[in-house]
């Protein structure tokens, strides 16, 4: 595929909006933006893990219904979810009904309380892996990285599940740690200079 196809204005986007339509408004409007608000982040990590094993078209395609099934990512009530809880979320038709990545959401929500008590943020947290300049200069290629691998073993060391680095990668590009918009997208400059403006937490 390459690395970039014409957008609905005619000026090129990244190859992968090819894969359906609707990836326009969300790689023109969220992709790589950068963001430091903690439920949004958890929301995008879980969503990530989410979509291992499956395609991004369908995460993308069940997203209000993820948000309304699991408290809009409000990850102090997923904390307290029960075994009733998960019980209820494998029934629901609406979401990726699967118990292991459903058990990691509500695992991984405890965990963020305790990473928040030691660290301050989530946002603080994941900032800090932010690559250096000279790894920031060019697109990324792969679907993992230094700093990936290194969030990776970290939150695993921590206790979180389905955080492996290639999720860890998508969610990094997701939330703008890296900008990994291809050389020619239309779309690269805007994010390169929103992480430009972006203050670090």
């Amino acid at each position: 595929m390459s690395n970039t196809i014409p957008g609905p204005d005619g000026k090129p986007r990244c190859g992968w909006c090819a894969a359906a339509p609707e990836f326009f408004p969300y790689h023109d409007k969220e992709w790589g933006f950068p963001v430091d608000n903690d439920q949004r982040l958890f929301e995008k990590i879980c969503l990530e893990s989410f979509q291992s094993g499956l395609s991004w078209r369908t995460i993308l395609a069940k997203r209000e219904n993820f948000r309304r099934a699991f408290d809009h990512f409000d990850f102090h009530k997923v904390a307290q979810y029960t075994d009733a809880d998960i019980e209820r979320l494998l029934k629901d038709a609406g979401i990726v009904r699967h118990r292991g990545k459903i058990e990691a959401v509500v695992n991984n929500a405890g965990k963020l309380l305790e990473l928040i008590k030691n660290e301050g943020s989530f946002a603080a947290y994941v900032w800090r892996f932010e690559p250096s300049e000279k790894v920031l200069t060019a697109p990324q290629t792969a679907s993992r990285s230094a700093a990936s691998e290194a969030m990776s073993k970290d939150l695993r060391k921590r206790g979180w599940k389905f955080v492996g680095p290639t999720t860890v990668y998508a969610f990094m590009q997701a939330m703008g740690l890296i900008n990994d918009h291809a050389e020619q997208c239309a779309l690269r400059l805007s994010v390169e200079n929103a992480r430009k403006k972006f203050k670090r937490p």
